[in-house]
C-alpha cells in the first residue's frame, strides 16, 4: 500500500493491496481481498482480485475479459443490460466524506429509487457490477489509487464504466463509482 520501489521512471507500476477490507478483516468479517494491479503510465490495464475466505478470484484486463472462478469452475464476466434505476440493485457505500460533500441526502434518494439497495463495500461491491449482480456501485470518499487500480481494469473488461464521481475514468482519486455503463450518466448527474 505505502511507498514505491524500483525503477521510478518505468511506465509500467504493480500496485498492490494486501489486504482490502482491512477493518472487517479485523473483525473477523470473510469479505476481504488482495488486489494486484498492473498499470502502464498510470492507466491500470491489468487486475486480480483474489478473496480467499470467500473462495472468489476476479480478473480482467484490456484485452483479455473478464473472468472468475469460485467453487472450481471458471467464467467469463459481463455486467447487467438494466436500463432504469427503478429495477437497479445498487451498493453504497456512506461514510462521512459523502456528508463533507453534501452528497449524503443524494445517496439516499438513488437508494429509494432502486429496486434494492445493499452495502457491501470495498472490492465485493465492484465485483459484483463486473458478474452482473449490481447494477451500480458508489464507494465511500477517501478511497485510495491502491484500493481501486485492481478495480478499474475488470469492470471495464466486463464491459462496465468506471470513474470517480466527476465522471473521470480513473483510479487515482478519493472516489469510484462502478456501473453496467447504461445507469452511469443518471447517477453522477444526481451527485453533480
Amino acid at each position: 500500500e505505502h511507498g514505491l520501489t524500483g525503477d521510478e521512471s518505468s511506465p509500467w507500476r504493480w500496485v498492490i493491496d494486501p489486504i482490502d477490507g482491512t477493518s472487517g478483516f479485523v473483525r473477523g468479517i470473510p469479505v476481504w481481498a488482495s488486489l494486484i494491479a498492473l498499470t502502464h503510465h498510470d492507466i491500470p490495464v491489468l487486475g486480480v482480485v483474489s478473496a480467499p475466505a470467500l473462495g472468489v478470484r476476479w480478473w480482467g484486463g484490456v484485452g483479455l475479459g473478464a473472468h472468475m472462478s469460485a467453487r472450481g469452475g471458471v467464467r467469463e464476466l459481463a455486467v447487467s443490460s438494466v436500463d432504469a434505476l427503478s429495477d437497479a440493485q445498487v451498493c453504497i457505500t456512506h461514510n462521512s466524506g459523502w456528508d463533507q460533500l453534501g452528497l449524503t441526502g443524494r445517496l439516499v434518494e438513488i437508494q429509494q429509487e432502486a429496486r434494492r439497495s445493499r452495502g457491501l463495500g470495498d472490492f465485493w461491491q465492484h465485483m459484483l457490477v463486473a458478474e452482473g449482480a449490481m447494477d451500480v456501485a458508489v464507494d465511500a470518499v477517501g478511497v485510495a489509487a491502491y484500493d481501486l487500480a485492481a478495480i478499474q481494469p475488470i469492470v471495464e473488461a466486463a464491459g462496465g464504466t468506471f470513474t470517480d464521481r466527476h465522471g473521470e475514468p480513473t483510479h487515482l482519486h478519493d472516489t469510484a463509482i462502478s456501473s453496467n455503463g447504461i445507469l452511469h450518466d443518471n447517477i453522477l448527474e444526481r451527485l453533480a
